[in-house]
């Protein structure tokens, strides 16, 4: 049996981008039982790829009972419903097995990961006042976007002079704005952009200068988008709420690399449960941004474990 809940999670604070503000994370919870056993996933519907509550709701039950992970991968296209039954089959799978999902899967066991802590869009003198609020953190993601991104980025970096810092801009710049700010952002210590101009504006970028490394966030979905992004990015965003589940995240990372692009494992804001998966994905990575928990002021019952040596894989009582 598949089910599926949506739940709505307070946020510790507003959260902002250059497409919107939230107060709330709000998920699916998809629960698959068989055999008296239960596997869990989560997936977050987004707007920007025409997704909502019920429109995943809606394709997550018109599966068919028995379905497995195979037959999955065709049945969906990559995205949030696939995402979280995906996710639920190998909870399930590991529990049948009694292993862990890095067994099944064939890779090392994982260890912890230092994550990004993301700061949202605000006033530069509020930006400061957070970023100094975290300044103990060691990566600071910071969300731009907008005509007045670098008095932002000063006031970040003003108030935490030791962090280091990458950049998403949500698809908020153009070419022009973009190759105005690199010499900047290179002053300003920032080792990474993020998706910097639109997704169908970003052959822009095969020919400007990229002084520091670009990543391709709402560009990149699957291993079927890697074609398109030669030549115009150096490093891929692997997010398990695009590629559909853990089983794509994985082929897209190793599909990746071999291409020669450096990886960065990243999630929507959502609970420990979805975060699970993607520190699977993320071990080894060049950049990892898997703090989606840390902005809830609410949880799973068995979080994620957070400290100085970054996020700590799952406890089977959470996932996996």
């Amino acid at each position: 049996m598949i089910s599926v809940e949506a739940e709505s999670l307070r946020l510790a604070e507003v959260f902002t981008i250059s497409r919107g503000s939230r107060s709330e994370a709000k998920v699916l919870t998809v629960r698959v039982e068989r055999d008296g056993l239960v596997g869990w996933g989560e997936c977050v519907p987004y707007a920007r790829y025409d997704e909502t509550l019920d429109s995943v709701a809606e394709e997550i039950r018109a599966l068919p009972e028995g379905i497995g992970r195979a037959e999955l991968q065709e049945a969906l296209p990559a995205g949030a419903a696939r995402n979280a039954v995906d996710c639920a089959l190998w909870d399930l799978e590991a529990k049948r097995a009694g292993k862990r999902v890095w067994e099944l899967a064939g890779l090392s066991r994982p260890g912890p990961e230092i994550t990004c802590f993301t700061l949202s869009l605000d006033t530069p003198e509020k930006m400061q006042a957070a970023a100094a609020r975290h300044a103990h953190r060691p990566v600071l993601k910071i969300k731009l976007g907008t005509p007045d991104d670098m008095a932002r980025l000063e006031a970040v970096r003003r108030g935490a002079p030791e962090a280091r810092i990458v950049v998403d801009a949500n698809e908020g710049w153009t070419a022009e704005v973009y190759s105005d700010l690199a010499p900047h952002l290179l002053r300003l210590g920032v080792a990474m952009v993020e998706q910097p101009l639109p997704a169908g504006e970003d052959d822009l970028l095969a020919g400007i200068e990229r002084p520091l490394p670009v990543c391709a966030d709402e560009s990149c979905h699957d291993r079927a988008s890697l074609p398109g992004l030669k030549g115009k990015y150096d490093m891929v965003n692997i997010e398990l709420d695009k590629t559909g589940g853990l089983t794509e995240a994985l082929a897209l990372r190793d599909a990746a690399r071999a291409e020669g692009y450096r990886v960065m494992v990243g999630c929507m804001v959502g609970t420990s449960l979805a975060m699970a998966p993607a520190v699977l994905v993320a071990q080894g990575a060049e950049v990892t941004d898997l703090d989606g928990p840390l902005l809830l002021a609410e949880d799973r019952e068995t979080p994620l474990a957070f400290d100085e040596q970054g996020v700590h894989p799952s406890e089977p009582g959470l996932w996996g």
